[in-house]
């Protein structure tokens, strides 16, 4: 399967500018479930600036 980072750029939500992830979202979601946690993506903007992507963040952001 062929990545298509330059079109996944076009929607990426993550604003960490040292990210090597940005567009490769098979790579981003594998590594951030690796480390217990959940792409920026998953997130809405004011909660996704904190850079803290933990699932208790995650469900704090939404009020779940």
């Amino acid at each position: 399967m062929e990545c298509k980072q330059d079109e996944n750029m076009k929607n990426c939500a993550c604003t960490y500018s040292g990210c090597a992830k940005q567009g490769l979202c098979c790579e981003c979601i594998s590594y951030h479930l690796k480390m217990q946690e959940l792409p920026g993506c998953c997130f809405p903007p004011a909660a996704e600036r904190s850079y803290d992507r933990s699932f208790r963040a995650f469900a704090r952001a939404w009020n779940l």
